[in-house]
């Protein structure tokens, strides 16, 4: 019997165990709405372990929440800025469009205005040097270009065809030094030669010292040569000098037309038809 207990020891001691517990289970059925010492030991023991358990269940469930709503806040993010860049790109091409039109709609003012015939042109590209200064337009031969054809602006004057290709020309503009136009003052009706002198200016050369010339006056092509009609817009006199010795006077001259804006204009083609 001794020998009994002692190889079944363990084996005896898990079935007390279990019997125990079954045996207090079974007393504890009729009694289920208060607890028993074991039970509130265990509840006692398990306790902060449950609400550590559910805590971190809790906070894991919270950031897993907010990770996945600052992913979702991102990519509203990336949209709207996608949304907000091409709104600013509509804008910016119907400003574009309105100036575009703008432009245009004066220089159909101009060609109503002038009774010659023309051809309307785009600044394509521009060339400056110490000597020559020039527009490339995006018309030439085979659109009726010719050298020495007057080119114009909504705002006056801009200068002459000077280099002709199929499809492109080259335009001297007025404020070049080697550009030359007849002109004559519109109030007084002095006149002289409006010269290209570089840097955006031109200057009115010939004109003598008994002419009436002041600052603010309009001048405009005289029409004298054939070149350019009677009448056009070139600049206003910024300065008047008379010095004491010589003939002429020395007059700085504006031109009218902002050159360094240019974007459109119009070639006039009857002159180097006739």
């Amino acid at each position: 019997m001794k020998n009994f207990l002692i190889r079944y020891k363990r084996l005896l001691l898990t079935a007390g165990v279990l019997l125990a517990a079954f045996l207090t289970y079974a007393l504890n059925l009729r009694n289920k709405e208060h607890a028993n010492p074991v039970e509130r030991a265990v509840m006692t023991l398990t306790a902060p372990i449950a609400g550590s358990a559910a805590f971190l269940s809790g906070s894991v469930g919270d950031v897993w929440n907010n990770y996945v709503d600052l992913i979702e806040v991102r990519r509203e993010n990336i949209e709207l800025r996608r949304s907000v860049k091409r709104l600013n790109e509509r804008i910016v091409a119907n400003h574009e469009a309105v100036v575009e039109n703008q432009r245009l709609k004066a220089l159909l003012e101009l060609k109503g205005s002038v009774a010659i015939p023309s051809i309307a042109v785009s600044v394509i590209g521009e060339d400056s040097s110490a000597w020559f200064k020039t527009l490339v337009v995006d018309r030439g031969s085979d659109d009726g270009l010719a050298e020495g054809m007057p080119v114009v602006a909504a705002g006056g004057v801009v200068g002459r065809v000077v280099k002709v290709a199929p499809q492109s020309s080259r335009v001297l503009l007025l404020t070049d030094h080697a550009s030359a136009i007849a002109a004559v003052v519109q109030r007084s009706r002095a006149r002289g030669v409006v010269r290209g002198a570089g840097g955006g200016r031109c200057s009115l050369e010939f004109t003598v010292k008994d002419e009436d010339v002041k600052v603010g006056d309009s001048v405009i092509s005289s029409g004298i040569g054939g070149v350019f009609p009677k009448g056009l817009p070139i600049g206003e006199v910024t300065m008047v000098k008379k010095g004491e010795y010589g003939v002429f006077q020395t007059i700085e001259v504006r031109p009218t037309v902002n050159i360094g804006k240019l974007e459109e204009m119009l070639v006039l083609v009857r002159q180097q038809q006739q």
